[in-house]
């Protein structure tokens, strides 16, 4: 990026000279780039979060290699760049991550502590901006729009103080990530770790992508990633020269997410905490039901009703809950955590069954919901089930749904146990407002 304007990251001078280090203070901690005062949304990082928490409490473990973990039977949480240097990796069994690095210091995970301590860090983060969507215990976007005059600072000048705060304040570093969507600004925050500041242009973004392998968009795990190569599809060019409409047709919805996001394209926004923290839908009868031919309808259409506003809204969730009323309204609420967040009806409505074939003991109910909590971004729901084929085979179909609902009407599609669903059986009062 020589030749461009930028800042020292250490002591904020402007530097309009191509030189490798600050012309102020001599850091080589120098950020150049084209729009790097035009963009305004981040992604944030903490780095090698537990290790660094753990670093920060004992300041002997600073020089040494970290691993934050199970024990000897269990798995690798996190670990320090030391320990990552030395070939260690999360979700490494523990075993084989002391093969590698035989001279780690293991700690046990403390995570009532870390959960504090990314509280803090997050708190520190809607000082900066309302608009914090945060994505786990330890990293989330920002969009900073419309704060330079609050800050007195463009955005990238605003993050840098805001590590250094982190820094002084906190006591771990961090990695940020800036550019003009929130795909793009999550690339950036892992390129140059830690303590990286890394800015993804609009103008650079489609080449920048093509050199990278289809691995690094948001939902190409270890299968899509082998169906990709199956079919000469390794890196993000071969994506980016496929036709959109092929993509769609060979994998279903999730094609749209591939060109697009190919192409450096990204259109959603960040989502703030504040908003809901729940999806759902609830009926309440006009009659009490109690059987599964009269129950396990209601509960797909709502099922639909949810994931078709989880879908809309690009997020996804990992608790299904389920909500009854009896008919002397005393309320039952019942939930099942999945491995990975859901948009689904499919899935969704399995796992409600499930549970509502637990309360069918002849009790009366009048009220009957589904949803889901601990909401997320989607760019890591619903992976392929390696275990059950018919899941699979079910999202597929869901997707493809999805797509002719989407071209020719919500109608247009419908399941047998939905059929008519928008003409409402008379037993069924009007449906609860999703939360």
């Amino acid at each position: 990026m020589d030749g461009k304007l930028g800042f020292c990251r250490d002591c904020l001078k402007t530097q309009q000279s191509v030189a490798r280090r600050c012309t102020s203070c001599g850091s080589p901690r120098i950020v150049r780039h084209g729009e790097l005062y035009e963009l305004s949304l981040a992604h944030i990082d903490c780095d090698a979060f537990y290790a660094s928490v753990e670093k920060r409490d004992n300041p002997e473990l600073a020089d040494k290699p970290v691993i934050v973990g199970g024990g000897k039977r269990g798995v690798v949480s996190t670990c320090c760049y030391i320990a990552r240097i030395n070939g260690v990796r999360s979700a490494m069994p523990m075993f084989k991550a002391l093969q590698a690095c035989p001279d780690a210091i293991v700690i046990k995970p403390r995570m009532d502590l870390y959960a504090e301590v990314g509280k803090q860090v997050r708190e520190m983060m809607r000082s900066l901006t309302p608009a914090v969507e945060p994505l786990s215990i330890d990293e989330a976007f920002l969009d900073l729009s419309g704060t330079q005059r609050l800050h007195g600072a463009p955005a990238a000048i605003t993050l840098a103080k805001f590590a250094q705060r982190v820094e002084e304040e906190v006591g771990i570093a961090i990695s940020i990530g800036l550019a003009p969507n929130k795909f793009l600004a999550k690339v950036a925050s892992d390129l140059e770790k830690p303590r990286g500041f890394s800015v993804i242009g609009a103008t650079e973004a489609y080449d920048f992508l093509a050199t990278k392998p289809v691995s690094l968009i948001w939902g190409v795990g270890k299968a899509m990633q082998a169906k990709l190569n199956a079919d000469n599809i390794k890196m993000i060019s071969d994506l980016q020269k496929a036709e959109e409409s092929d993509l769609i047709r060979n994998y279903g919805t999730i094609g749209i997410r591939l060109a697009r996001l190919s192409k450096g394209e990204d259109y959603r926004r960040v989502e703030s905490s504040n908003a809901a923290k729940s999806v759902s839908s609830e009926t309440t009868f006009n009659s009490d039901m109690s059987t599964p031919d009269q129950l396990v309808p209601v509960l797909r259409r709502q099922a639909e009703r949810v994931s078709a506003r989880l879908k809309d809204k690009h997020i996804a969730g990992q608790t299904v809950v389920l909500k009854l009323k009896t008919a002397d309204f005393k309320s039952r609420t019942r939930n099942t955590t999945l491995p990975d967040p859901t948009q689904l009806a499919d899935k969704m409505y399995t796992v409600g069954r499930t549970m509502l074939e637990k309360e069918l003991d002849g009790t009366r109910f009048r009220l009957l919901g589904i949803g889901v909590s601990d909401l997320q971004s989607d760019e890591s729901a619903d992976p392929g089930d390696l275990i059950d084929e018919g899941a699979t085979r079910r999202a597929a179909v869901e997707r493809a749904m999805d797509k002719v609902r989407d071209r020719f009407g919500g109608d247009a599609v419908e399941l047998g146990l939905t059929f008519g669903s928008h003409k409402r059986p008379p037993h069924e009062a009007d449906p609860k407002p999703e939360d």
